[in-house]
């Protein structure tokens, strides 16, 4: 089969590599149908090569079509339209009880000391192979996969896989009180869509700050007040005219280290690259090498006794916090992998219903062959020809 591979820095290739097959009984394979390309893959593409290896199989938002299933596998048959969670959960265990799928301890990572496997990325999380592939082996099937309703087209499903789940658990975690207001920093494809969940489940003011003209013109069309943070140098100062002099009520960060504006943070990346696997891994995990600016913004964004919800994600162990900050505004800080089954029930029927409250369908700037890969790459991560979402499909 065809799949996305990762081969260094910048460099993923589409290559010919073995079909996957059922290898335990709760296993399923599935053909491929529609995978996104995710701002997560991109630190893969740039600055997480030393828990990669040449050949590893990328991409963690897939959907498509049940091929063949395990005997474990009661709940799907050989055709069923299924949309595939990001993190490998098995359903049972204390932490899928507790709504912690994304810690699962059937799958956790414990030789590297992390939580449930991801597919698609890294020795860290299992170094499972991805789903930018035309076939998918799915463990755990017997619990993670979600079955879909056939007829509305992938791109109404497709994002269960990831951004929705991560975006609705952002918000949860951000606790925006009834007609409140919320701040989010990161107009991508989970920032675009944290604020219109908070929209849609009742925030009286939801503010969008990003860089990227698409992104701004993007969530304005979607009724978000924006700040462009080229034109405006406090935007913690002009959040706070917008709200009565106080910061908003909850701040959604959705940017993590990939932050413009933080030089340090970005040669610490560019000097861990030239480092050799052996030496970057560990300074990478146990060194300070994120891009913090927009973290400390939105430390000062949120009002006092406010709430910061942390759905980018951050890599380093040592990274510097102003904990005297978060103490004296007595801030809550929420954050994690988001636990995507937990979240199905509330947003699955968003998607499946006749509207389109999310505007789910309206997401993807671009969809794409699979054999066009590389450039998709290319093109998010240098943010050209106005991508904000790209859509592989493995069978175009």
């Amino acid at each position: 089969m065809k799949a996305v591979t990762w081969h260094g820095k910048r460099d993923v290739r589409v290559d010919d590599v073995p079909d996957p097959r059922i290898e335990e009984p709760t296993d399923a394979i599935v053909r491929v149908t529609s995978t996104g390309i995710c701002g997560s893959d991109l630190h893969l593409y740039e600055v997480l090569g030393p828990f990669l290896d040449a050949g590893d199989i990328l991409g963690h938002e897939p959907m498509g079509v049940v091929e063949e299933v395990g005997p474990g596998v009661p709940n799907l048959r050989p055709g069923d339209r299924v949309v595939v969670p990001f993190n490998i959960s098995c359903g049972h265990c204390f932490m899928c009880d507790q709504g912690l799928q994304s810690q699962c301890e059937t799958t956790q990572v414990t030789g590297k000391g992390k939580g449930a496997a991801l597919f698609g990325y890294t020795k860290l999380y299992g170094q499972v192979p991805g789903g930018q592939a035309e076939y998918l082996r799915v463990p755990q099937a017997q619990y993670g996969p979600v079955k879909v309703p056939e007829g509305p087209p992938d791109d109404r499903f497709v994002y269960l896989s990831d951004v929705v789940p991560t975006a609705w658990q952002a918000v949860e975690y951000a606790g925006i009180p009834d007609g409140g207001s919320v701040t989010v920093f990161g107009l991508g494809p989970i920032g675009q869509m944290c604020c219109r969940i908070a929209a849609h489940r009742g925030a009286g003011t939801v503010i969008g700050v990003d860089l990227v003209p698409e992104r701004l013109a993007l969530a304005e069309r979607h009724g978000v007040t924006t700040i462009d943070a080229r034109a405006e140098k406090d935007v913690p100062g002009a959040v706070r005219e917008m709200t009565a002099g106080r910061g908003s009520d909850s701040v959604i960060d959705a940017v993590g280290m990939e932050a413009h504006g933080a030089p340090l943070g970005k040669l610490a990346h560019q000097m861990v690259g030239l480092l050799p696997d052996q030496v970057a891994g560990p300074l990478m995990e146990k060194g300070g090498v994120d891009r913090l600016a927009v973290l400390h913004q939105a430390i000062a964004t949120v009002r006092r006794g406010g709430t910061i919800s942390l759905s980018g994600v951050y890599g380093g162990m040592l990274d510097p916090l102003p904990m005297m900050d978060l103490f004296d505004k007595q801030i809550q800080l929420r954050m994690g992998q988001a636990n995507v089954r937990r979240w199905m029930d509330d947003v699955l029927p968003l998607v499946s219903g006749d509207g389109d409250p999310l505007g789910v369908e309206g997401l993807a700037t671009h969809r794409l062959p699979l054999a066009d890969a590389p450039r998709a790459y290319r093109m998010f991560q240098q943010k050209q020809d106005g991508a904000i979402k790209i859509l592989l499909q493995p069978s175009a």
